[in-house]
């Protein structure tokens, strides 16, 4: 980490929403390695014993770690979660991928709009960090040659979300792309009108792949390369964008939360965080290079990459300034530490 000043000093506490999920617990993770406390909220913490009994251990023992309930749908859900805390990050997200837009669009909104109001009658909180993506801003499709900015908005999910029925399968990533452009918005609106005591910066990742800290993970967040691991064609056929996308690894991502919160130059920042634009021929060649004695399906027809660029400068200077790092880390890398981890706990037969 930087030796710079920061925002919030070291045992401050931290409040990530989503502590379960594949990002979460990197996010707590860089955290309490920098001396911070964090409180991480899930939807029910009977069915998360293993973040305070065994991947956070030592922390919860200390007591520089703890879970409590939070629901992103319950109203006032996170009054009581935010007392105290000086960092708040909004990891957490409806990840349904429902054709509906009913079930998703309102439900992700409510869970930003009610953890800013409950940020702004909590005068501890100094930073506020939003866990966007990609597709907030552009869609991941072929032919989309947009060069995304600030001001870059994915409308057409959000028109394509709210169309008449029926809602076939096929609708559900539009309708979570549509989620998280909504939601982003709705986020910045709230700091435009209310002016809270805060600031609010946000972090859009692309398709982010990894090291999972925990077999509850692999079929969630990183499920993409478990997918390639398993060899599971009907899935990945079924991907929002299946064969080729823009990924950034899941520590980069989680170090740029970090930052985004500690870093005092950030302030009202959007920063995308897109990594490396790949096809997932590319990832089977690095199957096939790292673990020549596995077998791995065949490539894909039509190599081709997405055609949507974007300014990662800003994002590329966080990782510099608080992980020391020269680049994202590349797709080698984040291959190889998860399938590292997918070998020891999923054998291939």
């Amino acid at each position: 980490m930087s030796s710079s000043k920061v925002t919030v000093p070291k045992g401050s506490w931290v409040l990530v929403t989503g502590v379960n999920g594949f990002v979460g617990t990197h996010v707590a993770k860089q955290f309490l390695e920098h001396g911070y406390k964090v409180r991480g909220t899930v939807r029910d913490v009977s069915l998360y014993p293993w973040l305070v009994n065994d991947l956070f251990k030592t922390y919860a023992q200390s007591g520089d770690f703890e879970v409590v309930t939070a629901d992103l749908e319950a109203d006032n859900a996170f009054e009581e979660a935010v007392k105290g805390v000086q960092i708040i990050q909004h990891v957490a997200s409806v990840m349904s991928f429902s054709p509906d837009p009913n079930t998703v669009i309102p439900q992700t909104v409510k869970g930003v709009t009610s953890l800013l109001e409950a940020a702004i009658k909590e005068p501890s909180v100094k930073e506020f960090v939003y866990t966007s993506s990609l597709v907030a801003s552009t869609a991941p499709a072929l032919g989309n040659n947009t060069n995304v900015t600030r001001d870059s908005w994915n409308d057409m999910a959000v028109e394509l979300a709210w169309a008449p029925p029926p809602y076939e399968p096929s609708r559900g990533p539009v309708v979570y792309m549509a989620s998280k452009a909504i939601a982003e918005k709705a986020a910045w609106d709230f700091v435009k009108d209310k002016k809270p005591h805060f600031t609010l910066n946000v972090v859009a990742p692309s398709g982010i792949i990894g090291e999972p800290l925990n077999k509850f993970n692999t079929d969630k967040g990183s499920s993409w390369l478990k997918y390639l691991y398993d060899g599971s064609l009907e899935r990945i056929i079924g991907m929002p964008a299946s064969k080729y996308h823009w990924v950034v690894d899941v520590k980069d991502t989680a170090l740029l939360h970090v930052a985004a919160a500690l870093d005092p130059e950030t302030k009202g920042e959007r920063i995308q965080a897109w990594g490396n634009n790949i096809h997932w021929d590319d990832f089977l060649a690095i199957f096939r290079d790292l673990y020549p004695n596995e077998k791995w399906v065949d490539d894909f027809t039509g190599k081709v990459k997405l055609s949507i660029t974007t300014d990662q400068t800003p994002a590329l200077a966080l990782l510099k300034k608080w992980g020391n790092q020269d680049g994202w880390t590349t797709p080698r890398d984040s291959v190889a530490q998860a399938v590292d981890v997918y070998l020891k706990w999923y054998p291939r037969s």
